[in-house]
């Protein structure tokens, strides 16, 4: 299944209304029924006001440049393009933040996939040590995936497991170590305070630890993830953005949001229930899987 049948929720909210509102030309009436479409996206007040200022001025009834590759241009202005991400650190230490539910556990399971087909050796951490099926779900990820796993026992101090899995990692030559950390809300101070402690704990165990935090938004929530986004960012220096469940919802409007408000490059997105359901992310492709430039 292609992306644009994985975003087909957010493709039917977003272009399959917009194609029927256009459909009857371009007026006041029709730009306030779009202004509705892209608000129920979740595109979110500001960048949809923005967003139709610009389609108003490059779209021309009658030309021969359709609404959709229009909107995919203008949309196109609103995802910035990230530089290509380049380490040569090793071991590759990444840490991986976020709620409860937003899919942390499995988005590391797909990581680190991803980098063992492209010839990397990966070892995934859990020093999430307080919820007890934690370890047993990061364990049973790596025999499916035939990859090495380094836990400890529940209530083990989390960051005790990190320096052992990044000392661990060193000692046996991994390219990548990768840190599933307990999901907590950003309201829970003392969660977060331990999550910078963590942080912390990882630059004793090699200098320069971690070198990425990639922070997982459920695509699910929208708009709703980016105060927690920003309430994490204050507590820890988040490098990079994964959006998942993107196949389960029509709000994948909110990606521009998210792009735009919280300045960090979205380096991968979750399509489906698979291994190979993270993608990593392409602004362009995105757009044309939701918006149909071709179509």
């Amino acid at each position: 299944m292609n992306l644009r049948e994985k975003l087909r929720k957010s493709r039917n909210a977003l272009t399959n209304k917009l194609g029927v509102v256009f459909g009857h030309g371009l007026d006041k009436n029709t730009l306030d029924l779009a202004e509705e479409i892209l608000l129920a996206s979740d595109l979110g007040w500001e960048l949809t006001d923005l967003v139709l200022q610009r389609f108003r001025k490059e779209f021309k009834l009658n030309s021969d440049v359709s609404w959709r590759t229009v909107l995919t241009d203008v949309l196109q202005e609103f995802l910035p393009e990230y530089e290509p991400l380049v380490h040569t650190e090793k071991p590759l230490v990444t840490m991986v933040v976020g709620v409860n539910g937003a899919g942390k556990t499995t988005t590391i399971a797909r990581l680190s996939q991803r980098l063992a087909v492209q010839g990397n050796s990966v070892l995934m951490a859990c020093a999430d040590t307080y919820r007890a099926a934690a370890s047993e779900q990061l364990s049973l990820w790596g025999q499916k995936l035939s990859l090495p796993v380094h836990t400890s026992i529940e209530g083990t101090d989390p960051g005790a497991v990190t320096f052992d899995a990044i000392r661990k990692a060193q000692t046996k030559q991994f390219d990548h170590v990768i840190i599933d950390t307990a999901g907590r809300l950003p309201t829970q101070k003392g969660l977060m305070d331990e999550l910078s402690k963590v942080y912390r704990v990882a630059g004793k165990a090699m200098e320069g630890a971690p070198h990425r935090v990639f922070l997982v938004l459920d695509g699910t929530v929208g708009q709703n993830a980016l105060p927690q986004a920003q309430q994490f960012m204050k507590f820890i220096p988040v490098t990079d953005l994964i959006v998942t469940k993107l196949d389960g919802t029509a709000k994948g409007g909110s990606v521009f949001a998210m792009a735009r408000e919280l300045k960090l490059p979205i380096r991968y997105i979750g399509v489906g229930e698979g291994p190979e359901d993270l993608l990593p992310f392409n602004g362009r492709d995105f757009l044309e899987a939701i918006v149909g430039k071709n179509d």
